[in-house]
């Protein structure tokens, strides 16, 4: 190839050129979050070159290493081209100049192996060069060629206006392409990442469910052609078929590059424009195109084109040859049905592309977000050769617009997560899918507790909501069922239930009921304790009351410290700190009876969450809630976060310590994101309770709720999910302290099952505060999300849906490991 272009590379504009900016020539200032390049250095081989050169060998050695070198090379095309216009012609080669420039490097490293086999420096960049080399050859030179462009403004596909300008001189129409059927209007079904329509990832994986509802919406629409979709983001798509290892973690190809018109199997389908068949194929695998025809365009002597007829029936290859001519108007084929058509409901995929950049008869009918400037430039929107305008039925907001309306609308007190917020549209287990497609690994939504969306938990709940909701006045079996159910898992001592919507609303009827027992107002609560947000809640929350808007502790709450074995006030294994934390309960106690009241209850979390995942270390439960109860107070155990399962040993957190409390409190996890949660409390707690006054609330045990929680212990005991917490919980926190030993950065890792802490500090462990929320940020750059806790916010939470596998463990340890050998990261004080 560099042989071929030396006729025209030889005109080039010519430079005196540095001809080695690798990174061990390349001073960078001490702002390890901004860098910014102060110089090169070694001059040694500076040359006079064509000036296209220089950024050649720059890309050579800056995509070294990297995932997907071509999307990395691009921002320093860009960068290069803003300071230094590139011109179009130098552009078109600066593939095969990359190229040449690692032929070069991995020659000149066999030649110097030879001749100084003893000086290592001169092979520093041999494999690396080798690795970039295999990976570089795979991209197509044109679609490398056309990133360029589009890097440095120019538009990717050079005869993307020639097409344009041909397309709206022919008058076609979909007519010519479908000239059987008729047709008054046309109708987009919304196919999107958020669609209604396509429903829960169970249904639209399931192909007779999926042609099944194609089928209703005609029936809808009898007038209509339902047609459209290109460059409409799809979850269809977003299965390991269409996976990527992009720049930044994880892609997937989900951005539809065609038109699809959902018709009937059997209609038939026409030529456009004459031709000829440049390919006649079956792609027969599953969500493939399935039978296939591509036909080659001469538009003029300019313009070359193809278009692509996809998910046909396998009658309509019998009759068809490459390189067959075909005149406008000739029959193609006909719609084929699934399985034949790549297992599809009936439809037509039509796409058009102005380059087939080396790939015949498989080509890409999606592409990523990341590519899509690129790919719309290959392969412009059918419409504008069918003269037909095609407007989604639902139109996405976009997302400054959203932040606006939050701040006009919602109060500045509702945050958003992340410098960049999330457009969040759809949910697959352990999965979030963003507006494009993108899935993000959810290591943090403890409330998805058996897995986002899950088909069996939903199907629950749609099937009671579609007969009866309504409140417990009532009798219905499905509110005792889900009671019964729950004591079960509990403990026999508490074998009463009350049902409400939230954990906030759980721990304020707790401390309720600990007041009507006791008689009492105090309350025992721990030092960054968060346990819900109504008035009473926060009251006994220090995590709130201390923080930014708190105002302070109230007269009624008394904190004791954090019993953190770490970093707390007492330091060292779990099983001698646990006595030393418990005497402050002993001395609060004390202060409740000088100042002449009694406690009415201590409340812990059994794992201590925005704390920092703190684990309670040994005895410490059972000393506390036998001083309180000596007392005359009344132990009550947040499970909200920990309960159900998600600790693995056990069902519940509070298991741990060999401990029963008097009331056990739960929160939405046990409607996996349904507004539903439970208060369990002992009989005589719930008689001390029943003092005359009625406790109602409106959907606390509807049917509907019950349903889901029902479903949700169901989906636990026969999915296994408290044993998986418990096998990938163990794995995860093994990979975790073998990640420890290479960068003391990690301080400790901590916690039980899938509820696991990763505490970051600099040296003397100072909170490595900064570090952890860097992090964090890049996790999520790379498709992971983590959350950030703790007192100094230097500890990053695992608490995923408990379906999370050692699968996903493996990407997150994967990422976590490149991060923390990022330059910043491991820049110690």
């Amino acid at each position: 190839l560099f042989k071929k272009l030396q006729p025209k590379y030889n005109l080039f504009r010519k430079s005196v050129i540095h001809n080695d900016a690798n990174d061990n020539n390349i001073i960078v200032n001490n702002d390890l979050v901004n860098p910014k390049v102060e110089t090169l250095i070694d001059y040694g081989d500076a040359a006079f070159s064509q000036t296209i050169n220089d950024l050649a060998v720059a890309l050579a050695y800056a995509v070294m290493d990297c995932p997907d070198p071509l999307a990395a090379a691009l921002p320093l095309v860009s960068g290069y081209h803003k300071n230094f216009s590139l011109e179009e012609k130098e552009l078109e080669v600066l593939y095969v100049l990359v190229a040449i420039r690692l032929v070069i490097s991995v020659t000149k490293s066999a030649i110097n192996k030879v001749n100084e086999p003893e000086n290592t420096y001169l092979q520093i960049s041999d494999q690396q060069a080798w690795a970039l080399l295999y990976k570089w050859k795979k991209i197509p030179l044109s679609f490398a060629h056309y990133s360029f462009r589009n890097a440095c403004g120019y538009t990717p596909v050079p005869q993307q206006t020639n097409f344009i300008n041909w397309a709206a001189s022919q008058q076609l129409s979909i007519k010519d392409l479908f000239p059987e059927i008729t047709y008054k209007k046309i109708f987009h079904p919304d196919l999107s990442i958020g669609s209604l329509l396509l429903g829960n990832f169970a249904s639209y994986k399931n192909t007779a469910e999926f042609s099944y509802k194609m089928q209703q919406l005609q029936l809808d629409h009898p007038d209509a052609l339902l047609a459209g979709g290109y460059l409409e983001a799809r979850p269809i798509y977003s299965t390991a078929s269409f996976k990527l290892e992009g720049k930044n973690g994880t892609e997937y190809r989900t951005l539809h590059l065609g038109m699809d018109f959902w018709l009937k199997e059997n209609t038939a389908i026409h030529a456009l424009s004459d031709g000829e068949i440049f390919s006649c194929v079956d792609n027969a695998f599953d969500k493939d195109y399935g039978p296939t025809i591509i036909v080659r365009h001469e538009a003029s002597k300019d313009l070359t084109f193809y278009t692509l007829y996809g998910h046909l029936s396998r009658a309509s290859l019998l009759p068809i040859e490459k390189g067959m001519k075909i005149k406008k108007g000739d029959r193609l084929g006909f719609i084929g049905n699934h399985p034949e058509n790549g297992n599809w409901p009936p439809h037509l995929h039509f796409q058009i592309m102005l380059d087939l950049l080396d790939q015949e008869e498989n080509f890409p009918g999606v592409c990523s977000k990341a590519q899509a400037a690129v790919w719309s430039s290959v392969c412009p929107d059918p419409a504008l050769l069918l003269n037909c305008e095609v407007n989604p039925s639902h139109k996405s907001i976009p997302n400054n617009e959203l932040i606006n309306d939050r701040k006009k609308h919602l109060g500045k007190s509702l945050s958003l997560s992340y410098s960049q917020p999330i457009k969040m549209l759809r949910g697959e287990m352990q999965w979030l899918m963003d507006e494009s497609g993108r899935r993000y690994l959810d290591t943090v939504n403890n409330v998805a507790h058996v897995g986002h969306e899950h088909p069996a938990v939903i199907r629950a709940g749609q099937q009671q909501m579609a007969v009866l909701n309504t409140n417990t006045r009532y009798l219905h079996e499905n509110v005792v069922a889900f009671a019964k159910e729950i004591c079960n898992t509990l403990p026999p001592e508490l074998s009463v239930i009350h049902f409400v919507n939230s954990g906030s609303e759980a721990n304020e009827l707790a401390l309720r009921m600990a007041t009507a027992f006791s008689g009492q107002k105090d309350v025992i609560a721990l030092e960054v304790g968060y346990h819900g947000n109504t008035g009473r809640c926060i009251d006994v929350s220090a995590y709130k009351f201390n923080g930014k808007g708190g105002k302070g502790k109230p007269e009624h709450t008394h904190i004791v410290p954090l019993p953190d074995s770490y970093r707390g006030k007492y330091r060292g294994d779990y099983s001698s700190t646990g006595m030393h934390y418990a005497s402050h309960i002993k001395e609060q106690l004390e202060e409740i009876k000088r100042k002449g009241r009694g406690v009415s209850a201590f409340l812990a979390e059994s794992i201590v969450s925005c704390g920092g995942q703190i684990v309670l270390p040994d005895n410490y439960l059972k000393t506390a809630y036998a001083l309180v109860r000596a007392a005359g107070g009344v132990c009550i155990a947040d499970e909200v976060q920990t309960g159900f399962g998600r600790v693995g040993k056990t069902f519940w957190g509070f298991e741990l310590q060999g401990v029963v409390p008097d009331i056990v409190t739960m929160g939405k996890p046990i409607g996996n994101g349904h507004p539903l949660a439970a208060v369990a409390c002992t009989r005589a707690i719930a008689d001390a309770f029943a003092n005359g006054m009625e406790f109602f609330n409106t959907f606390g045990g509807n049917p509907v709720s019950a349903a889901i929680g029902l479903e949700v212990l169901k989906v636990i005991r026969e999915e296994k999910l408290q044993e998986n917490a418990f096998v990938v919980g163990e794995y995860l926190k093994a990979g975790l302290r073998k990640l420890q030993q290479n960068f003391p950065l990690i301080g400790d890792v901590r916690g039980e099952g899938l509820f696991l802490g990763i505490e970051f500090v600099e040296p003397g462990l100072l909170p490595a505060t900064d570090k952890t929320s860097y992090i964090s940020n890049r996790m999520k750059e790379h498709g992971v999300l983590m959350g950030v806790d703790g007192q100094q916010n230097n500890v990053l939470k695992i608490k995923p849906p408990i379906c999370f596998n050692k699968e996903n463990a493996d990407e997150t340890l994967y990422y976590l490991e490149k991060i923390l050998g990022e330059n910043y990261v491991t820049q110690q004080l």
